[in-house]
């Protein structure tokens, strides 16, 4: 039996898979869209001729929506969610279109910027529509499912986009997108039927949202470049730290002051929205660290191509999909969620310290079940961190929270792949400055690489003398900074003990009851 609700329509069940369907292709898009170009890139830069640019192939992507999200999120509260989730679909294809067709690198990068401003919105608004549409208690099993399509799009991406690249063309890594698109987007037109905003003329933060893009603009170039393309202390990256500190500054000042800010700092004066999203930044930056070097390993250590290296990630991916679709299972039967990020982090430690012991020896099987067992950590709490924002903060916050959280996880994925990969090139440069006599005086110019220049068919193609020490120099490189890592885990750990928690709200975030037990057709208000 129905109950008007004036605050918007009911959903049925039928309704709500509907609408779940167009977020998750949305969000798949968005993601894969993140690392499929990983693998195609040696392709792309060659046919476009810009080697020179390629790092912006990822970086416009990845500073657009780290951008965006903030701006999407505040906005959804403000203005309702449906119109600009129709719109972010929109851009998206938009640029996907623009990047399929592009004949020049700088096009290329104009049309990935634009790719990811549309990304930006998909990632936050499909996490914000379900707390619309889905109480807190049963949303774990749909956030679960999130967290599974994350996991499923990081690795296939670059399997994808090696596929498309050998057996099509690269130009289909973007073609792809439009037919998924398209079905995405006329599914939230015809479904999504969501409250409107009583909020009356919003006011926009335009000041604060203008240093926000500043700062995490020199924020992202900062991580991007240092130690790379220029060195930590060129006039580059410290003129570009400086601007990210004083635009940092005036940002929180301007949030303090403004009637509608764009991250309401206030939200941190709630302990259990400060802990978790301290801990999201915490996971991303480890996270997000070790997935940037695993490839690296397989491939520079255990001689495998890039493809392959793509493949023998599947374990991780597994883990990943199992924890995270069973905990959302469970965290919808149960109502209870603090044990899972707390186990998680424990067991992503774990994995941690396996990988920190892999040396040039160790079996590709080993290696695996190494990767299983930190899959199996993040996916425990990766997406319950989100839920956990959303059920901490007021409805009209749910949007704000959610791009808050999600933020602040790129930031701190930014900063850990920049922080370990200095790390690692540092050590690197160290051991191979170590080569013994007898082999420097053999290997002539070979000896004297770059080690940001060193490539998996470069490595493989030396003499086995020498390429036996490339490989050690890697494996003793890389895998100390695995070690590294591992407290990452142990503080996420202890941070997540003093999460509080709280009972997962049975009424989605505009006022209506849902029950897993309710008919096919009896519709859930909201």
């Amino acid at each position: 039996m129905s109950t008007a609700v004036s605050a918007g329509p009911a959903f049925t069940k039928r309704q709500i898979g509907a609408i779940f369907t167009s977020l998750m292709l949305a969000m798949f898009m968005a993601s894969l869209d993140q690392t499929i170009v990983s693998t195609a890139m040696p392709t792309i830069v060659g046919e476009l001729q810009g080697i020179e640019h390629q790092a912006w192939m990822i970086t416009a992507y990845l500073l657009a929506v780290t951008v965006a999200m903030p701006l999407y999120g505040k906005l959804g509260d403000l203005i309702g969610r449906k119109n600009l989730f129709v719109s972010a679909i929109a851009i998206f294809l938009v640029g996907s279109l623009l990047c399929a067709l592009a004949g020049s690198m700088t096009m290329l990068i104009f049309a990935r910027g634009v790719q990811g401003l549309g990304g930006g919105g998909l990632m936050i608004l499909a996490q914000a529509i379900i707390a619309d549409v889905v109480p807190a208690r049963e949303r774990g099993k749909y956030m679960g499912l999130f967290g599974a399509v994350f996991g499923l799009s990081s690795v296939g991406g670059p399997l994808l986009g090696g596929f498309f690249t050998d057996h099509l063309d690269w130009r289909w890594c973007f073609w792809v997108n439009l037919p998924l698109g398209a079905i995405a987007l006329i599914v939230a037109i015809v479904t999504l039927k969501l409250p409107k905003s009583d909020v009356g003329k919003p006011k926009i933060d335009y000041v604060g949202s203008a240093f926000m893009a500043i700062a995490v603009t020199c924020l992202i170039l900062v991580t991007s470049w240092g130690g790379k393309d220029y060195a930590w202390t060129s006039p580059v990256i410290l003129w570009l730290s400086v601007a990210f500190v004083v635009s940092t500054v005036l940002f929180v000042y301007v949030e303090n002051k403004v009637a509608e800010p764009i991250v309401p700092l206030r939200l941190f004066k709630d302990s259990v929205f400060a802990l978790s999203t301290v801990a999201s930044v915490i996971v991303g930056f480890a996270m997000l660290g070790a997935a940037a070097f695993l490839p690296t390993f397989l491939q520079m250590v255990s001689g495998e191509n890039a493809t392959n290296s793509g493949l023998l990630m599947l374990p991780m991916m597994g883990g990943l999909l199992i924890t995270t679709i069973v905990s959302g299972q469970l965290i919808t039967k149960t109502g209870k969620y603090k044990i899972y990020p707390i186990a998680g982090s424990a067991i992503a430690f774990a994995g941690m310290l396996l990988l920190a012991t892999m040396t040039a020896e160790t079996p590709v099987w080993q290696s695996g079940l190494y990767m299983f067992v930190l899959g199996a950590g993040i996916g425990s709490m990766m997406q319950v961190f989100v839920l956990v924002v959303q059920n901490a903060v007021p409805s009209k916050d749910v949007g704000t929270a959610t791009s808050t959280n999600n933020f602040f996880r790129e930031i701190g994925a930014s900063i850990g792949t920049a922080v370990f990969g200095s790390i690692f090139v540092a050590r690197l440069t160290e051991r191979l400055g170590d080569m013994p006599e007898e082999l420097r005086t053999g290997a002539g110019e070979l000896g004297q690489v770059d080690p940001n220049a060193i490539t998996p068919q470069f490595v493989h193609s030396l003499p086995e003398g020498l390429r036996n020490f490339f490989v050690d120099s890697y494996a003793d490189s890389l895998t100390p900074t695995f070690l590294y890592l591992a407290p990452l885990f142990l503080a996420s750990l202890v941070i997540c003990l003093f999460i509080k928690e709280r009972p997962l709200a049975t009424e989605t975030s505009h006022g209506g009851s849902a029950s897993d037990d309710a008919a096919e057709e009896v519709p859930v208000r909201t």
